[in-house]
């Protein structure tokens, strides 16, 4: 085996969310290829333009290269050639699930096929995606012994380092996260979490095997799913009892160990998918996870249930349902980002337009063409001039807060906080 840090070159397989800082970071110190299929997505990194925003211009200008050369820096390209002598890949693609809660590997498997026409002797394949325990050695890896004809742990080796990328996150970038790593041999794992901490200011811990840091990385999530369902019943709980749900919370986290979750709509590409992949794999072995799955379940409800609280409040009001108008603020999954993956807000929207209401959507953070292309939906990026019967805050943009929203409703309209961070008074909130 003839694997050194000094002769690495590195490419990142997926330029999204998660790879681009990542290649972004390797290539302050590596030569690095960033390969994604989105041609025009490579068009845009070219020119040091990224819209998704997690990584600023200036930064980007700093590292891209205009060739895939060995001098370090980032190089983009969807070009197979360009990734061919290349000796560590690392592989970055979504790891959704499908309208049935059944993990869905056909990215990670389409990757590994990429990445096994390239492979040669003496590389490493290092996987980020998300995963249940096993799918690296168990999915992946077959799919590279089969397209390279080159045998596992012999010709070439694996490794997992689970992203823990947060979205729009500016405090705790990716350099800023200890980075969790694992090696299919204890020599390759040495060399995996070598490669990581040379560029984690944070620092790596590295897992004894790839399925416990395929482990960890999904409990991650899970727990804080379960944490935020418990909270989200709280809510539903407490709003029989008319008490106000983020005052309790607020008692309550007057105790130093009081955790401090909060209720809303749990969406995105890692806490409303990751559970059910773990899920997925205990039922495969004959467990059926009651917690994980219950708590997946309030989660994904909370949607339908905001809707009807609203709908309820207006009818108090004497309000006409019937082509309200209602105005949405925020449809990303999460505040001042403009990730829409497996946002909750759009159960919402699409509740609230089933009692026939007029529903029109405000995000100054969101990509009109990705929303209509993903979700059907029009929204825009501007504050709407009308008035409204009931205006409802689904994500907690720091636009919003400055916005007096009183002067936008019609008498008696009804204004409805699921975050819990407007100070002005409200008609409803989680």
């Amino acid at each position: 085996m003839d694997i050194a840090l000094k002769n690495a070159k590195i490419a990142v397989i997926g330029l999204g969310y998660v790879g681009l800082p990542l290649a972004r970071l390797f290539a302050t110190k590596y030569p690095v290829v960033g390969f994604d299929i989105d041609e025009e997505r490579i068009k845009q990194l070219m020119l040091s333009e990224d819209k998704t925003l997690e990584v600023a211009k200036e930064d980007l200008q700093s590292v891209i290269k205009k060739s895939p050369n060995n001098d370090t820096g980032l190089y983009c390209t969807s070009s197979i050639d360009d990734i061919r002598d290349c000796n560590f890949y690392i592989v970055t693609v979504p790891t959704p699930v499908s309208d049935t809660h059944k993990p869905n590997l056909k990215p990670l498997e389409r990757a590994s096929e990429t990445v096994g026409k390239v492979l040669k002797k003496d590389t490493v394949v290092i996987y980020e995606s998300t995963v249940y325990p096993g799918v690296t050695e168990e999915v992946c890896v077959p799919v590279l012994e089969k397209v390279s004809s080159l045998k596992f742990n012999t010709d070439f080796y694996a490794g997992y380092s689970p992203e823990r990328i947060n979205p729009g996150d500016k405090t705790h970038t990716i350099d800023k996260i200890l980075k969790v790593t694992a090696g299919s041999t204890e020599e390759i794992g040495k060399i995996v979490d070598a490669l990581y901490n040379s560029v984690i200011s944070a620092g790596t811990y590295l897992a004894p095997s790839i399925k416990v840091a395929e482990a960890a990385k999904v409990i991650e999530n899970s727990q804080r799913d379960i944490n935020i369902a418990f909270v989200n019943e709280l809510a539903k709980i407490f709003n029989l009892l008319d008490i106000d749900t983020q005052e309790v919370l607020k008692a309550a986290g007057t105790k130093w160990n009081f955790l401090p979750f909060k209720p809303g709509l749990v969406g995105g590409h890692c806490i409303g998918v990751d559970p059910y992949y773990l899920a997925q794999k205990a039922q495969e072995y004959g467990y059926h996870p009651e917690i994980i799955l219950a708590g997946r379940r309030i989660n994904d409800s909370m949607g339908t249930y905001v809707a009807s609280e609203i709908i309820k409040l207006m009818v108090h009001r004497e309000k006409k349902i019937k082509g309200a108008k209602i105005l949405i603020l925020g449809i990303t999954f999460k505040e001042n980002c403009p990730d829409v993956r497996n946002t909750k807000a759009v159960d919402l929207i699409q509740d609230l337009k089933s009692y026939g209401t007029d529903v029109s959507i405000y995000d100054p953070w969101a990509n009109k063409e990705e929303v209509a292309t993903e979700f059907g939906l029009e929204i825009t990026n501007s504050f709407p001039k009308d008035s409204f019967d009931a205006i409802v805050l689904a994500v907690s943009h720091h636009q919003f807060t400055k916005i007096d929203l009183r002067k936008s409703l019609t008498a008696d309209g009804i204004l409805y906080d699921v975050k819990g961070v407007l100070t002005t008074k409200v008609e409803g909130r989680l």
